[in-house]
């Protein structure tokens, strides 16, 4: 009898997932059959961009983190296919920053090349999914919401790829609920257009902040002020924007911080981070871990140690992403087709987590934390057929990144960087950022 997967989640991960198959199966080798159940509309995961917040059309939690006007803040020559590179998909090098609708053209065009399609069943809603340990296998109740039936298939395998950044960790200030302006997570976040002019508090000192802060100056915002808990980003931010410590409470519009200063504001964005979110899971199954390289209960980062025919993938914290989900796939692939043997012992399985946590914490430094993804990268392409690229070149691309960062914040989009698959380098790009205000594919593609 023919093997049966279940991939829950259609984004870049699942995608991944389903390249990874098809790219067996074209090679000739015997694959399993696959069902892959998204609970949107369309394929992309995050990428796919919605104006709704709260619950999409179906009533259900809206997956999209993603706002308009949204470069990407890293280098797409760290992230990019190894068996897809940009200029295959555009006939050309493009600038090293693009916008959403760029990425999402990318990120489709390969899985419309390999044909995957037809293994997505879209509108599907994961309810739940359960292990018979007589049988060996999973039962996975799907409610399909565009005929509003609710149904059970049984699997052989589950692999989880509904990623981490869209159950958004919202904290309670004292004042919130008196306070005289508007109060939004990052994840409802959609335009900055609607804070010009005004006075914008972001709670939190990560990526979320940086990036959300930088649109709102970008579009407009009279102040930009952004608050941290343990240490401040440190950037050389433009003349209306400050960092201050941690946020204390809010009376009126006023916000008061950890220093005895104090702030009025007409709007507060919580950039304030995600959880590992699986409400279709039950305990013996669900991923409980913190946003980190080295992601609790993962033998090799991508099988689940208490039951080995259960996997995760882009559970991680991130700086390596769709060439890191692919090296996950292809591996997760070979174990399925029985190329890759997963040790029987589960103490075997918990040693290698234990390693990769003690390894992580040998050091903060940022160069370390992204050499050590690397390495998880090559690690994993070494026992697949997956394309072998330049890591290590990834890795310095990352390294200026964060070098040009220093350097001017608001300017290091602007840098150009080589592709590690095709050697060649990346143009700069007709517009600065800051003065690039229609982030349309149209317009970011001009020459």
């Amino acid at each position: 009898m023919t093997k049966r997967v279940a991939i829950i989640g259609a984004g870049p991960s699942g995608l991944a997932q389903l390249r990874a198959f098809q790219s067996a199966a074209q090679k000739g080798a015997e694959i399993p059959e696959i069902v892959c159940f998204e609970k949107q509309s369309n394929w992309g995961g995050l990428w796919n961009y919605t104006w709704r917040t709260g619950v999409d059309e179906n009533g259900e939690p809206v997956h999209c983190s993603m706002y308009r006007y949204l470069w990407t803040n890293g280098p797409k020559e760290g992230l990019e296919f190894a068996d897809y590179s940009f200029e295959e998909h555009f006939g050309k090098q493009i600038a090293s920053y693009p916008p959403r609708a760029v990425m999402v053209d990318y990120i489709e065009g390969r899985v419309l090349k390999a044909g995957v399609r037809d293994w997505i069943r879209f509108n599907s809603v994961i309810r739940w999914v359960e292990y018979d340990q007589a049988a060996d296998d999973f039962t996975v109740t799907v409610h399909d919401m565009e005929t509003d039936h609710v149904y059970k298939e049984r699997f052989d395998h589950v692999i989880c790829a509904s990623g981490h950044f869209s159950s958004p960790n919202v904290p309670e200030y004292p004042g919130f609920e008196q306070f005289n302006g508007r109060i939004v997570h990052a994840h409802d976040f959609r335009d900055a257009r609607e804070f010009a002019g005004k006075d914008v508090l972001l709670v939190g000192s990560s990526y979320s902040a940086e990036d959300i802060g930088s649109q709102c100056w970008k579009y407009g915002a009279k102040t930009v002020t952004t608050s941290y808990r343990s240490a401040p980003m440190g950037f050389k931010w433009p003349a209306n924007w400050e960092e201050k410590p941690a946020l204390e409470k809010v009376e009126g519009k006023t916000a008061f911080f950890a220093d005895g200063s104090t702030k009025d504001i007409d709007a507060i964005i919580l950039c304030t981070g995600y959880k590992h979110y699986f409400p279709f899971l039950p305990d013996e199954l669900r991923l409980k871990t913190k946003n980190r390289l080295a992601t609790a209960d993962l033998y090799k980062g991508v099988v689940y140690v208490h039951n080995p025919k259960m996997f995760y993938l882009g559970m991680q914290d991130q700086w390596f992403t769709f060439n890191m989900f692919d090296a996950q796939a292809w591996y997760v692939r070979d174990i399925i087709l029985g190329r890759i043997e997963v040790p029987a012992d589960k103490q075997l399985l918990m040693a290698d987590v234990s390693e990769r946590e003690a390894r992580e914490e040998a050091s903060d430094e940022v160069k370390y934390a992204i050499k050590y993804q690397g390495a998880y990268v090559k690690e994993l392409i070494a026992d697949t057929d997956y394309p072998s690229f330049d890591v290590d070149g990834a890795c310095e691309a990352f390294f200026e990144w964060k070098h040009h960062k220093a350097e001017d914040i608001m300017a290091f989009r602007n840098h150009s960087y080589k592709s590690v698959i095709t050697g060649t380098m990346a143009p700069t790009h007709h517009t600065p950022w800051k003065d690039a205000l229609d982030d349309s594919m149209e317009a970011y593609l001009q020459n």
